[in-house]
């Protein structure tokens, strides 16, 4: 405990931290908190799961009082971000309490509000702050401390513009603390226009590179949903994360593993808010075995024992990528980074690889049996066959090096453009009590 200590954390966050049986602060705690707790504005850089809701959370829990108004404000890029915020800033308070709630949408904003008259510190999306501050019904006017979390996400999701008119109606004086996965010049910007000669911090990733394999398999479109459920029956695994771009990729994906004996659940922006929750707390308790979700989990949640992340869709960027990586090879643990590619994802797949940092290497296909598939149409799945081998196609070779069979009807339906779904979707979250659409 003496090192958490010397950062200058205040003793009743200290008792939590023995509780919880923390060994030694992350580096970017190390870094970060004695700047934090002597009121800095501080930009850190840091990646999801490096522990910086402590980072904030300690200057947050030193500074604010109970029952003296809304002292913080967290803004965040998703419902789940926000919540977990909530919960995590609730744990560390418990021996000096505060009011802490959430505010995000897909969920009564008449409840929130009821909240909001008692509260000392708040974390939530844009689009349903700035609904509480047209309403009246959040006053921001003796923010102590303003946190930007994953502002990279935020900015990625269109919200500048909400991001920028809620920290216009903060006062000016106040401490702000910005957290991003990465910075790149429009953070940078934003820094410059709303920050006071901000510390300027950067960890390491906290996914460790030595102990994360990336490998990807390029099969016929008909074998890319069978090669999956191989994968997943014979890979030694523990959680396990299968990305998929759209939401309806993802309920099919998640519909047909369950028919075929695979624990799956889905998560996606379209369902409830009280949905999504469950799902998450089944997954982190173990539950179940496979989360099949679009990129609303990527980034942000505090996810533990994830040993694979899939790419069922491959991502339109190498940031995006790197983002769905960084759920596995976690604190010194191993990792499994594996990508299917049929041939609608080839061009998502050089913009991937166009990262030279990245090293994906090729394996080759597998033996395995193609499966029965529900498309939720007349038709049905589309039978047997062995490897990469489709019937009556003869071997050709892929653009990545791999040998391939001929092409036949695919069992990754149902098939999308690559523009539709989560990517390309920049619109600002919706500000009505019917909340984000992510």
């Amino acid at each position: 405990m003496e090192q958490f200590r010397k950062l200058g954390i205040i003793e009743p966050v200290i008792r939590v931290i023995e509780e919880q049986r923390f060994e030694a602060p992350t580096e970017i705690q190390e870094k970060a908190i004695p700047s934090v707790i002597a009121g800095r504005d501080v930009i850190a850089q840091s990646a999801t799961g490096s522990g910086k809701t402590l980072v904030f959370g300690s200057g947050i829990i030193q500074s604010c009082e109970k029952g003296s108004g809304l002292q913080a404000l967290i803004i965040t890029p998703t419902r789940e971000l926000a919540e977990q915020n909530t919960k995590a800033l609730r744990m560390f308070s418990r021996h000096k309490p505060l009011r802490i709630t959430s505010v995000y949408g897909g969920v009564s904003i008449n409840n929130q509000i009821d909240e909001l008259r008692t509260a000392d510190v708040v974390s939530g999306t844009p689009g349903r702050i700035l609904d509480h501050v047209s309403r009246g019904t959040i006053n921001l006017n003796h923010i102590k401390i303003l946190v930007l979390d994953e502002a990279d996400r935020m900015l990625d999701m269109g919200f500048i513009d909400d991001v920028q008119e809620i920290i216009s109606n903060c006062p000016q004086k106040r401490q702000t603390l910005l957290f991003s996965a990465t910075i790149y010049e429009d953070i940078v910007r934003l820094a410059r226009r709303y920050m006071n000669n901000p510390v300027n911090l950067v960890a390491e990733s906290y996914v460790d590179p030595s102990k994360l394999k990336q490998v990807f398999y390029d099969t016929p479109d008909s074998k890319k949903f069978s090669l999956l459920v191989h994968l997943l029956k014979n890979e030694r695994a523990g959680l396990v994360m299968v990305f998929c771009n759209t939401r309806r990729n993802t309920d099919f994906v998640a519909k047909n593993l369950r028919k075929l004996g695979v624990e799956a659940m889905a998560i996606h922006g379209g369902f409830s808010q009280a949905k999504r929750n469950r799902t998450m707390d089944d997954f982190n308790s173990e539950k179940m075995y496979v989360l099949v979700c679009t990129d609303v989990a990527a980034r942000g949640l505090d996810i533990k024992g994830v040993s694979h992340v899939y790419n069922y869709d491959i991502p339109k960027s190498s940031k995006d990528y790197i983002h769905r990586i960084g759920r596995t090879a976690r604190a010194g643990h191993e990792g499994k980074a594996i990508s299917i590619l049929a041939s609608r994802d080839h061009e998502n797949f050089r913009a991937v690889q166009s990262d030279r940092s990245l090293e994906i290497t090729c394996e080759p296909l597998p033996e395995f049996e193609r499966v029965q598939i529900d498309t939720g149409q007349q038709r049905r799945g589309f039978g047997g066959g062995r490897g990469g081998q489709g019937r009556g196609g003869r071997p050709g070779q892929s653009r990545f090096g791999q040998n391939r069979s001929g092409q036949s009807r695919s069992d990754s339906r149902p098939q999308h453009s690559q523009g539709q779904g989560h990517y390309g979707n920049r619109n600002r979250e919706n500000r009505s009590s019917q909340g984000q659409r992510r």
